[in-house]
């Protein structure tokens, strides 16, 4: 009996140093810091704004198709429910 229950405090001990090791080992990746990512290139940086000014536009367009939809469909609305303004 006495080393069966030496057998399972052995393996407790092994299991917390190995829980112990891995939390330190967290932490530790945790706090690294990781390198700075390289300078963009004007070429780099052209193409960017580029592509940003582009979606800005679709965007726009996107909102303006979306609001004349609407107004559309407030016109129709309105003149069938014969509201007076």
């Amino acid at each position: 009996m006495n080393s069966v229950s030496h057998g399972r405090k052995t393996v407790k001990a092994i299991l917390a140093a190995l829980a112990a090791g891995l939390m330190a080992g967290a932490m530790i990746a945790s706090h690294a810091k990781l390198p700075s990512p390289p300078p963009k290139s004007d070429a780099e940086k052209a193409a960017e704004a580029e592509k940003a000014a582009a979606g800005k536009a679709k965007d726009a367009a996107d909102v303006a198709k979306a609001q004349d939809k609407a107004v559309a469909n407030y016109k129709k609305n309105a003149a069938s429910m014969d509201r007076k303004k």
